[in-house]
């Protein structure tokens, strides 16, 4: 008499892998940590020189301002990396979806009869991570654009000239 063992559970993709949603590339994840960790240095480092000068005098305003930029800098990765881990994006024949954040979710579908034109961003850091931001300008007047920031090139430029056609398509109809 053989005894069978339970088969162990299959590795399935969960979450947004799993519905079609499209994860950034990893070269991106300095891009996200560079624009949090700065904005949040200069932010509570100068709230530690406000804080320190006013409380102590002028030598624990600087001393305040370096421990502040030090944990504004530390905030800034930890809030980049969640960034960066919770930006997908999705195309399908309806058009372009974006899902961005963990606590506040935020969803944003552009169907593809509401899409004017379509802008592709390189800047300087981008280019050289082969990454890119695509604009998509809506006929909406309030919230009339949407950006997908630190794409791969070749993705965002496959999702700009796709959008287009689709454009022209529906044009021509």
């Amino acid at each position: 008499m053989s005894a069978t063992l339970p088969e162990e559970p299959k590795a399935t993709p969960t979450g947004a892998e799993a519905e079609g949603w499209q994860s950034l590339p990893a070269r991106a994840w300095p891009l996200f940590l560079l624009g949090v960790s700065i904005s949040m240095a200069v932010l509570l480092g100068m709230v530690g020189v406000i804080v320190g000068t006013l409380g102590l005098g002028v030598a624990a305003g600087i001393a305040g301002g370096g421990v502040g930029a030090l944990l504004g800098g530390a905030i800034g990765i930890w809030i980049g990396t969640k960034q960066f881990h919770h930006t997908h994006w999705r195309l399908d024949a309806d058009g372009l979806a974006v899902r961005r954040g963990r606590l506040w979710q935020r969803e944003t579908r552009v169907p593809v009869s509401r899409v004017q034109h379509l802008d592709l961003k390189h800047g300087p850091w981008q280019r050289r991570r082969r990454l890119a931001t695509l604009v998509v300008h809506t006929a909406g007047t309030r919230h009339s654009e949407v950006q997908v920031p630190h794409l791969d090139a070749d993705d965002a430029q496959r999702l700009r000239d796709r959008l287009g056609r689709q454009i022209d398509h529906d044009d021509d109809a």
